[in-house]
């Protein structure tokens, strides 16, 4: 019964941490939108330049852009923590088992 609940809960985790992945994408392409360097002109879609928004690299300079980039890098460290966390529980698992 225990290995049932954990497969159900790291489900659960699993989309809670896609769900705060996809929600630090969609500000990447904001900032992006609000970088004058990195806004998208050809009119295609491309990936998400995160390492860029990341590292600060070509990012606009004003407070808001700053803030927005900082609440994504804490989105970021939030799916890091999950997968820590994720590994945590299967070795807690997998040793009890």
């Amino acid at each position: 019964m225990t290995g049932e609940i954990f497969y159900l809960m790291a489900g659960v985790w699993a989309l809670a941490i896609l769900a705060v992945f996809i929600l630090a994408i969609r500000l990447s392409y904001r900032i992006e939108a609000r970088s004058p360097d990195l806004t998208n002109r050809s009119g295609l879609p491309r990936k998400a330049m995160m390492f860029h928004t990341i590292t600060n690299m070509n990012v606009a300079r004003d407070e808001e852009t700053q803030a927005m980039r900082r609440r994504m890098n804490g989105l970021l460290l939030i799916v890091l923590a999950g997968f820590v966390v994720m590994g945590a529980g299967l070795h807690v698992v997998r040793s009890a088992g």
